[in-house]
């Protein structure tokens, strides 16, 4: 009996000692700590001791797979896990082949140990928050066949040890912020099939050697930086299928007059090359067909040029995008017959195609964009089952009546033509319509009812044409419609609503510049997802309803009608836009609407006024007055009167200091100057550099003499004293384009760390360019470089003598933290030579602390070379540096709008920075309105038009937005700038009086004497008739860019303008 309980006890024992917690599970166990959100408890709820497998491995908890007793696997995708991941901790699991974790909120390092993970074959953590550099013990993963790290923020170069993964067949490192060259020893990868290195910021040339990977099937490397010359090697020799080296700034080898590439590999299938900079012909007249193997094409914003071969024997193409480019001559007829052709996507918009378009028969085209080309003769008749058609922004004439043969269309843009008569009633066969756009043709008549026939219509676009009558019934309660434009026709009458609440999803409603009359529609609170609603310019009449509703609504104009009594109170508090003006509302401004500036209100509206202020006590223009613009010679007075008196105050500002300075000792002053101890500390941003000289008075000192008081001054002392990155909030100083530039050492003062001044908050990099503290920022002698709306630039030379331009920016105009880096966190893949580089921010404790980290470009901006003034730095620009810092900001503005799509928003000559003896142009200071209030985007474009950069767009709108468009016009300005070597914001004295340099320069070319407007320093080359010419080719792009809105190009097409001459 003893010996049967003794046994029992052993066995007891032994279990006991199996259920203890392997390594594998430890590891996994520690991997759990790291997470702090489960939202499923797909890990949290099954990962737990009390659910051990007697075999060590916990088979039973999700996501780990076993394999005997070890752990082989862990896969948890996407969970929506949010946690802090120290990844090394599973090198414990000797046996694991398999980690993956994708699509999840995952943050951490790669470690440095993961050469230990002997045994793993595949790794999958991508679209999570990791970040650091690529380890170089990659290289010891022999048997990794599949490595993903894309959508992470991962960063720094490929190390070239990744050719010791040998067995790779898969390498995902897309959408990350990877930068340098691309390894060679990436052509050493034998046994790869699959390469995606996308969306990052490579340099430098693709490697030779890629053609001779057997393996390769797909190669991935858009939306880099990479250049130099296309290898045409690899187009010939490579057995990849797919291939994508779009969106970098690849050239080609060959001259404008030659086909671009002189054949392709029958392996390719899939080959993308937009966005680059190819020249030469799409077919030099080889009988080889050059495209007989592929399905997909894409050439689009190029410069390639000469006329559209017939694509005769090319039985597989389905995809041609060929759109951007210079292409000339008549469209071939068999790309839209079809058979043999089974083209099933056409794309030739915005190049130099003409004539007339002919007869659309084929049955697999689906999508046709001819847009933004010069097509002339009347509409094309169409069968087949083409579903997007977009023949907008050309030269067509004639009527609408081939409509009604039409297929069943999807989308239709017949916009910005020359097309006249009525809209058809007799075209119901669009039953599957959501886009239909005739703006600004010369359509006539009234609009036809069969337009409440098209069941999914979701925009509807009719305006700038010439339609009258009265709009359709129930035309607004369409159930589908989203979208409705009739802005700047002839349409009159009352507008009749009967939607029951819930049933119309229109947003967007812009009825302005008509003759539509009656009150003002009760059931408009009907459509409660209205945001824009425009019926400015009307004839409309009566009060305003005491509830209008539309919660939703962000914008709302009714200025230009004869609206009485008071204004409704309950409109939404998220209104951002709104525009009352030139009406006859009376009453008090209600107290939500209080936000928006007297011009909202005021001109017009005599009886209505603001709380304890009389009626009508704003200045309102007399009757007769009303809506003229004020003339030119009164806005010269203003600003002479501006200027004049600034002069006078700095004057005496600088007398007051030389009688103060003639009373101090000597000894004192130069004991300030040396050591930095006569000053006082500020709480915030020090006194800093700023250098003498003669003095500037332009548009640059209005901008900032306004937003200080005199007391604001800065007397010489403080001008010389240099102190430390602790800027104070309320600083303000007016700036010309020569200051802040020329500084030496002992004007350099250090902050003592111990200060309550130094820099105590958070510093976040993009990238890893460098690495350094707040308390190294703080103790980083500054120095002014310029000031603006929003904030002071400075030069901060930090211990390990690394050059940065920090702007702080003034209090109030950054966005909430969250939102402030968000959008930051965007800007850590703009990489380009002609964009400045953005480093980091800095976010401090107190609302004035915000800092934006850059690159320091020397020797200056365009202003400090450009405009004739004393400091000016060199000689005059020759016309060939003009030209190409003219095409450099550009290139750079181009790379902006289309590979980044946004806007810079804020370009001006001293935000082109000029980089190196050669003077490459860099734009900086892009993009700061995603990062700041509407109230800093506001004074940002208000400070624009007095420096003679802003778009008129920008001038009417009331709550402006930088675009692409306003960013066209800034760059015509400074392109003018650059030809007559004045600034913007200066003003002209004339014949006729004052004007501003853009009116100057239209006016002179209007009286056919443009070459006047030419900067004297450029004369002496002006006896160069092919100077002359590139000069005089220079102006029209440069009033092209100023043009309206509408007839403003956009800034590809002006950078490859720019790059002919």
């Amino acid at each position: 009996m003893k010996l049967f309980r003794l046994l029992v006890l052993s066995l007891s024992f032994f279990s006991v000692m199996g259920q203890l917690p392997s390594q594998d599970i430890l590891a996994l166990l520690e991997f759990k700590k790291g997470i702090k959100h489960d939202p499923t408890g797909y890990v949290l709820n099954s990962w737990n001791e009390e659910s051990i497998d007697f075999n060590g491995c916990p088979s039973s908890w999700n996501g780990v797979l076993c394999n005997g007793g070890n752990v082989a696997g862990v896969v948890l995708d996407n969970l929506g896990l949010s946690a802090e991941a120290d990844l090394s901790v599973f090198s414990n699991l000797t046996k694991l082949a398999r980690l993956s974790l994708s699509n999840n909120s995952i943050s951490g390092t790669l470690p440095d140990n993961i050469g230990d993970f002997k045994s793993l074959q595949f790794l999958d953590v991508s679209n999570n928050l990791f970040s650091s550099s690529i380890p170089q013990g990659f290289g010891k993963l022999a048997s990794l066949q599949n490595l993903s790290l894309a959508g992470n923020n991962f960063s720094g170069s490929i190390p070239i040890s990744i050719s010791g993964m040998s067995s790779i067949q898969s390498l995902d490192l897309s959408h990350n912020s990877f930068s340098g060259l691309l390894p060679a020893s990436l052509t050493e990868l034998n046994s790869l099939v699959s390469l995606n290195l996308s969306h990052n910021s490579f340099t430098g040339k693709i490697p030779k050697g890629f053609d001779l990977m057997s393996a390769l099937d797909k190669i991935d490397l858009h939306g880099n930086m990479l250049d130099g010359q296309l290898d045409i090697k690899f187009m010939l020799f490579t057995s990849a299928s797919y291939v994508d080296f779009s969106d970098n700034m690849l050239v080609s080898s060959n001259s404008p007059q030659q086909r671009f590439l002189p054949r392709i590999s029958e392996s390719i299938k899939y080959l993308n090359l937009s966005h680059n900079q190819l020249i030469g012909l799409l077919d030099g007249g080889g009988k080889q067909p050059l495209f007989e193997d592929l399905k997909v094409l894409d050439l689009s914003y190029n410069q390639l040029s000469g006329e559209l071969p017939e694509f005769e024997f090319v039985y597989d193409l389905q995809v041609l995008r060929l759109s951007n480019n210079r292409f000339s001559g008549f469209l071939p007829n068999g790309l839209l017959k079809g058979d043999p052709l089974v083209i099933t996507e056409l794309d030739l918009s915005a190049n130099n195609l003409s004539g007339p378009i002919g007869l659309i028969t084929s049955t697999t085209l689906r999508f046709l964009n001819l847009s933004s080309n010069g097509f002339t003769g009347e509409l094309p008749p169409l069968t087949g089952s083409c579903a997007v058609l977009d023949l907008s922004n050309n030269k067509l004439e004639g009527n609408l009546t081939r409509m009604l043969k039409w297929g069943n269309l999807e989308f239709l843009d017949l916009s910005r033509n020359n097309l006249t008569g009525p809209i058809p009633e007799e075209t119901p066969q669009f039953i599957r319509l959501n886009y239909l756009n005739f703006s600004h043709n010369s359509l006539s008549s009234s609009l036809p009812r069969v337009l409440k026939q098209y069941p999914k219509l979701i925009v509807l676009d009719v305006s700038s044409n010439q339609l009258d009558g009265q709009l359709p019934d129930k035309l607004l309660d369409m159930p589908t419609l989203q979208e409705l434009h009739i802005e700047n026709n002839l349409i009159s009458g009352s507008i009749n609503l009967s939607s029951a609440p819930g049933q119309s999803d229109l947003r967007i409603l812009d009825l302005s510049h008509n003759q539509f009359n009656g009150y003002f529609p009760e059931n408009f609170g009907s459509l409660a997802g209205l945001k824009v609603l425009n019926i400015a310019e009307n004839n409309f009449s009566g009060s305003l309803p005491t509830s209008i509703g539309m919660s939703s609504l962000d914008s709302l104009d009714i200025s230009d009608n004869h609206f009485t009594g008071p204004l409704p109170t309950d409109l939404p508090k998220g209104l951002k836009n709104f525009n009352a003006s030139y009406n006859d509302l009376s009453g008090i401004v209600p107290e939500n609407l209080r936000k928006f500036p007297r011009s909202s209100f005021f001109p017009g509206n005599a009886r209505l006024r603001y709380p304890n202020g009389p009626p009508g006590s704003t200045n309102m223009p007399a009757e007769g007055s009303r809506k003229k613009p004020i003339s030119t010679i009164i806005k010269v007075i203003i600003i002479v009167s501006c200027v004049v008196g600034l002069f006078i105050v700095i004057l005496l500002a600088i007398f007051i200091h030389y009688i103060r300075i003639s009373r101090s000792p000597p000894e004192y002053a130069a004991s300030k100057d040396t050591h930095g101890r006569g000053q006082p500390n500020l709480p915030g941003m020090g006194r800093t550099t700023d250098t003498g000289g003669a003095l500037v008075v332009s548009a640059e000192d209005l901008v900032t003499s306004r937003k200080g008081s005199s007391s604001e001054i800065i007397s010489p002392d403080e001008k010389l004293a240099a102190t430390t990155m602790s800027p104070s909030k309320n600083s303000h100083f007016s700036w010309s384009p020569g200051s802040g530039d020329s500084f030496t050492a002992e004007n350099f003062a250090r902050l003592d760390v111990r200060s309550p001044d130094k820099l105590v908050g958070e510093l976040h990099f993009l990238d890893d360019a460098i690495t350094l503290t707040p308390e190294d920022l703080s103790r980083a002698p500054a120095e002014v470089l310029g000031r603006s709306s929003h904030g002071t630039s400075y030069k901060a030379t930090l211990e390990n003598g690394l050059l940065l331009r920090v702007k702080w920016l003034r209090e109030g105009v950054a966005k909430q933290r969250k939102e402030f880096a968000k959008e930051a966190k965007k800007f850590s893949n703009i990489r380009h030579p002609n964009v400045v580089g953005l480093r980091g921010y800095y976010w401090g404790p107190t609302q004035h602390e915000k800092l934006i980290l850059s690159d320091y470009i020397s020797p200056g901006s365009l202003a400090t070379f450009l405009y004739d003034r004393p400091g000016r730095k060199g000689p005059p620009l020759t016309w060939a540096q003009r030209l190409k810092i003219a095409v450099d900001v550009a290139r750079g503005l181009n790379y902006l709008h289309f590979d980044r799509a946004v806007p810079h928003g804020n370009l001006k000559a001293t935000n082109v920075l000029l980089d190196t003896p050669d003077l490459n142009a860099r734009v900086a200071d892009y993009c700061l309105h995603r990062l700041m209030t509407q109230v800093g985007t506001t004074e940002q474009i208000l400070d624009a038009g007095v420096l003679g950069y802003r778009a008129p767009e920008l001038a009417a709108s009331k709550k402006p937005t930088p675009s692409f468009k306003s960013d066209v016009y800034a760059f015509g300005v400074i392109l003018l700038e650059l030809l007559t070597g004045r600034c913007a914001g200066d003003v002209i004295s004339g014949e006729d009086g004052g004007v501003d340099m853009t009116d100057w320069v239209r006016l002179r070319v209007a009286e056919g004497r443009g070459s006047e407007c030419f900067d004297a320093a450029l004369m002496p080359e002006m006896g160069n008739p092919i100077a002359e010419k590139g000069m005089k080719d220079f102006l029209g792009i440069a009033l092209r860019c100023i043009r309206s809105v509408s007839e403003r190009p956009g800034i590809k097409t002006i950078y490859e303008d720019l790059s002919s001459i």
